[in-house]
């Protein structure tokens, strides 16, 4: 059996994840315990994230003629793959926030909703709220004022019961 026979399925299944992801970001592991990446994992997946080491040239042939052959680019040393598929946002900042207790990992690049980020604007991106989060912020600033204005009516109205 060829040696491209047997790759063939694993870039299959990156090819897979890359057609249904809405962000992958690249981060560089190195300096990691296998704690940390244990926790890493398990903070990724239950956001419903991919988070796989696979080889840098399997990578590149996935990433070939889609919007994230950018990424190809970053594709040197040992590198990590998270792919979001349900949040956008999702896999920066978790890997972000994993930062802060775990410093040796780095952000290489991503791309995020078709755009391409390099590892500061990755930074940048995982500082938005997830989509769930801005959702209830929307419906709470919309429910303010129609709160306030019910509040109102009523008060008036109790006021106009005390003077009759």
């Amino acid at each position: 059996m060829a040696k491209v026979e047997l790759k063939q399925p694993i870039v299959d299944e990156i090819s897979g994840y890359v057609e249904k992801a809405q962000a992958i970001v690249l981060v560089d592991y190195r300096g990691l315990t296998v704690e940390q990446d244990t926790v890493l994992r398990k903070n990724l997946r239950e956001a419903g994230v991919v988070y796989k080491v696979y080889k840098n040239t399997m990578l590149k042939r996935a990433f070939a003629g889609t919007a994230y052959e950018e990424l190809s680019k970053h594709l040197d040393g040992p590198t990590a793959v998270a792919i979001g598929i349900e949040d956008a946002t999702a896999p920066a900042r978790i890997i972000n926030n994993f930062m802060k207790d775990a410093p040796a990992i780095e952000f290489k690049g991503g791309v995020i909703d078709g755009t391409y980020y390099d590892a500061e604007g990755c930074k940048v991106i995982a500082n938005i709220p997830s989509r769930d989060v801005l959702i209830s912020r929307l419906l709470g600033s919309l429910q303010s004022p129609i709160a306030n204005f019910a509040r109102v009516i009523k008060q008036i109205a109790e006021k106009n019961e005390t003077a009759a």
